[in-house]
């Protein structure tokens, strides 16, 4: 039996954990054939086993993030997006408990040995690229975003719609896409119910340029919004539009879903807001003389 394992170093100027100031988050899930994502992880995480889900598939997602962070300097706004497949340990079979789609979506995975193997990380932050890369191993590399999303100063519904394109590369930009757009996603979940979800710590596993196998778990504070979707009347729902297949990430999307794949589920979480600057009112004044 090996000895306590040494922890992976913490590069300056970065501090750890990282807070969150404000989060806004979609997530869309798809139950898939679980060859080729048994393929891909072999590429990318050769220590990960793909997990087994309802008749044994496996289980690939796709989510959106929106966050603040304040620093010592001021503050940052980044949006990524993630293609992760749903993974374990390989060895760790034992420990796992069997679960069906909808019950490790609603968080009955308390081992949380169930991760995300992040496969691609688009992101339009470069101290977040820098940070991910470093710190957690993750594929990362640069994109932009636009964005359509549910908000308190936005009309009222519950849809999103997300643009993912890539920037333009930079000397230490791992994407061999050339600049353009990459995928659109959309999310119609007005008149569904949520179930509370508490599928928090998300461990998020990466693979770093040695070969060591990294986990990272990522705290929030309150429970997720999970939407089932597997009924067949809510396969319209969403829609995710791959507009550059031949690129890595729009080739390894359309290897795992296929072409027209539904969701199986949604998951959501957006902070609550800390503080709202109200409507102005006329304020009475005697006549000037």
């Amino acid at each position: 039996m090996t000895g306590p394992l040494p922890l992976p170093p913490v590069s300056e100027p970065f501090r750890l954990p990282f807070h969150y100031g404000a989060l806004h988050q979609i997530g869309l899930d798809w139950l898939v054939d679980p060859e080729p994502v048994r393929e891909l992880l072999a590429k990318h995480h050769p220590d990960l086993t793909a997990a087994g889900f309802d008749d044994g598939r496996a289980l690939v997602s796709l989510n959106y993030q929106l966050y603040f962070a304040q620093y010592a300097f001021g503050g940052g706004v980044t949006q990524e997006i993630e293609f992760s497949a749903i993974a374990f340990p390989t060895g760790t079979e034992g420990r796992l408990p069997r679960l069906s789609y909808a019950q490790y979506a609603q968080g009955w995975d308390q081992t949380k040995l169930l991760g995300i193997a992040r496969i691609h990380v688009v992101c339009d932050n470069p101290f977040a690229i820098r940070a991910g890369r470093e710190l957690y191993a993750e594929p990362k590399y640069p994109g932009r975003f636009e964005v359509d999303l549910p908000s308190l100063n936005g009309p009222a519904g519950e849809t999103w719609t997300v643009r993912c394109e890539t920037a333009p590369a930079g000397p230490d930009d791992m994407s061999e896409d050339a600049p353009g757009p990459l995928l659109d996603l959309r999310a119609e979940l007005d008149g569904l119910t949520p179930v509370a979800a508490g599928s928090a710590p998300v461990t998020g596993y990466g693979t770093d340029l040695e070969g060591r196998l990294l986990a990272g778990p990522m705290n929030v504070y309150q429970p997720y919004r999970w939407y089932d979707l597997a009924a067949p009347e809510h396969s319209g729902r969403t829609r995710l539009t791959v507009r550059a297949p031949d690129g890595d990430l729009g080739s390894d999307i359309l290897a795992l879903l296929g072409a027209g794949t539904p969701a199986v589920g949604a998951w959501t979480y957006q902070s609550p807001p800390v503080a709202a600057h109200n409507r102005p009112y006329y304020v009475p004044v005697a006549p000037r003389s």
